[in-house]
């Protein structure tokens, strides 16, 4: 399994789980690899490719910090390490989708250790998002011939950013499972969001859009998958009681097994998952590693 990353994912000053947690995870892998995990430094995007999707004034606030309201729009402190990871860790999830789509008869998923996509809008950020990677991700894939796209979203917060650039293409379908109301909006059509208040509604909520999606969507080429464990109970920022490392576990199995089902290949990212409370940076690794090891087929 191709997984993409490299150093300067975390090249920015202001040292936040979003920044720092895919350094954590690629020191965790050196240490103790998952067999078939292959790690792949992505080329970062260049700034023409990033203001096909947010608005050029965005983009030179992101790159220069000034205005400084609206560098640091996503919650980070500005410093000019921000810019080189943002187009680093957005490269990640571009090279994912196309590898995936270039790998696509091998059924083999691809990711990249990148987080903080799927609330970025065009002219701004929010929710620790600079640029949006999924929106990046699919418009890179659409030109590398992908027809029709899914991006599956099971961070705990809701994915508005990513609805906000692209709800509108008849090709991209959006399924958006949420346990926190966080970024919320109004779906239209081959859109869905759902906001589950029970840990015991979780996976069968999940698992009823994919069966869904299997009888009445068309056939898909590619499907982006923003896995988020902030879900998890231990999570002070969305996380949902009840909502285990089992459950989760069970979730990245679920969600791989019905991409090989379908024939899908599928390019994931890491998305929300933050320590505090009872959860460290040790466990958020862990957490993480429930995806990789799951897209490997370990």
């Amino acid at each position: 399994m191709r997984l993409f990353y490299s150093p300067a994912y975390v090249l920015a000053g202001y040292a936040f789980d979003t920044t720092r947690k895919s350094g954590w995870i690629a020191e965790s892998l050196a240490q103790e690899p998952i067999p078939g995990v292959r790690i792949e430094a992505p080329l970062p995007l260049t700034t023409a490719e990033v203001e096909a999707i947010h608005d050029p004034a965005y983009v030179a606030a992101v790159r220069t910090g000034r205005p400084r309201a609206l560098a640091e729009s996503q919650g980070f402190q500005w410093d000019a390490g921000l810019w080189p990871m943002v187009l680093a860790s957005n490269g990640g999830a571009v090279a994912a989708a196309r590898a995936a789509l270039a790998d696509g008869a091998s059924l083999e998923a691809t990711g990249s250790l990148s987080s903080g996509l799927h609330h970025g809008r065009r002219t701004h950020g929010a929710g620790y998002c600079t640029f949006n990677g999924l929106v990046l991700a699919a418009r890179a894939a659409q030109a590398a011939g992908a027809r029709r796209i899914l991006i599956l979203d099971l961070d705990a917060h809701c994915g508005g950013g990513t609805y906000s650039l692209i709800g509108s293409d008849p090709d991209v379908w959006h399924v958006d499972v949420a346990v926190h109301p966080f970024d919320a909006y109004d779906p239209g059509a081959r859109a869905t969001l759902d906001l589950v208040t029970t840990a015991a509604d979780y996976l069968p909520t999940i698992n009823a859009r994919l069966d869904e999606l299997a009888a009445h969507a068309p056939a898909f080429d590619l499907c982006l998958y923003n896995a988020g464990m902030d879900p998890y109970a231990g999570c002070l920022n969305g996380g949902l009681p009840g909502l285990d490392e089992g459950i989760l576990a069970e979730r990245e199995r679920l969600v791989f097994a019905w991409c090989r089902a379908q024939r899908l290949p599928v390019a994931f990212v890491l998305a929300g998952g933050y320590i505090g409370g009872g959860l460290t940076a040790a466990g958020l690794v862990a957490l993480h590693r429930l995806t990789l090891a799951a897209a490997a087929g370990s």
